[in-house]
């Protein structure tokens, strides 16, 4: 098996029997690329020949060139490829088994105040078909707490007015119902019955029944979502630096901030790991603190 076919057979197993996302798939091909762009510079053989003592080489190198977080990730999407070679009985050790890797810096998350975010969404242009779509996008990614990847794989389906919730298609195909909120469903009933219809109108492609979709009618990417929150943010002359991803971490702060508790957050989200959701925590008691000292009459009186 040449490193084309290693590849192939790896692609097919992250989609046949992980059910990996495309954009998951092509993260975890691009890490394997990146060893073998290394093997090839370094005259190491093919990814076939990799050995303990290579696989050691291979994080020293990682280590001048990749952040912690990053060198993680590319070992585990290697070190899962060569699993899976063992279990096929097509080698007899992985070389990245007993890898040694850097502890990641948990950086905590970014978000944004509510006033701040309110203000924000009550200066989209609500009366363009544009503006309709846009003010419902952002309702859902903040108001549920959604991931870019999925906000995208939504289809008209997937929503349920009359329980006010949606079917959400998660990491590793873990489906879950997220809650939508009064406004969120307002709006999004608002788009789907006047904007959507005219953008769809404007291509001949197959209607899939993607909720969201371009000004040319096609569903949107992750990419274009981005795009769209830095042109609104623009259009707004708005100071404001944040991503998408901002918005999902708004929403577990501030869900923090008005006593929810940690596992009910971990659900919203669709956290495996409570440990994964427990970061908020940080941002939420921050947060709780410097309002204690701006609010508290004792404190405030010591902090002027």
């Amino acid at each position: 098996m040449n490193n084309q076919e290693l590849m192939e057979y790896y692609r097919l197993y992250l989609e046949d029997q992980k059910h990996y996302s495309p954009n998951t798939v092509v993260a975890y091909l691009d890490d394997v690329n990146t060893l073998e762009a290394f093997l090839k510079n370094e005259d190491l053989g093919t990814l076939f020949s990799v050995s303990d003592r290579i696989g050691k080489f291979y994080i020293s190198y990682l280590h001048g060139t990749y952040s912690p977080k990053s060198i993680r990730r590319k070992i585990s999407s290697v070190k899962s490829m060569y699993a899976c070679l063992v279990k096929d009985q097509y080698l007899t050790n992985n070389p990245f088994q007993n890898a040694v890797l850097p502890k990641e810096d948990r950086r905590l998350p970014k978000f944004v105040y509510e006033n701040e975010l309110f203000d924000f969404l009550d200066h989209i242009d609500c009366t363009s078909l544009i503006g309709k779509r846009n003010i419902a996008l952002f309702e859902l990614l903040y108001g549920s707490g959604l991931r870019v990847s999925e906000v995208v794989s939504i289809r008209l389906s997937d929503l349920d007015f009359q329980t006010k919730t949606v079917l959400i298609h998660g990491k590793g195909s873990k489906d879950r119902y997220v809650p939508m909120h009064e406004t969120a469903v307002s709006r999004l009933k608002d788009y789907i019955i006047i904007a959507r219809p005219v953008f769809r109108a404007r291509t001949e492609t197959e209607d899939k029944k993607f909720l969201f979709v371009n000004f040319k009618g096609t569903p949107l990417t992750d990419r274009g979502v981005r795009d769209i929150l830095d042109r609104e943010l623009n259009h707004q002359a708005s100071s404001l630096k944040i991503s998408p991803h901002t918005l999902r971490h708004s929403f577990a702060t501030h869900l923090l901030n008005h006593g929810v508790d940690l596992r009910t957050v971990q659900e919203l989200l669709g956290h495996k790991s409570l440990a994964t959701t427990q970061i908020y925590t940080k941002t939420s008691s921050d947060n709780l603190r410097l309002i204690y000292q701006k609010s508290h009459p004792r404190a405030r009186k010591i902090h002027d």
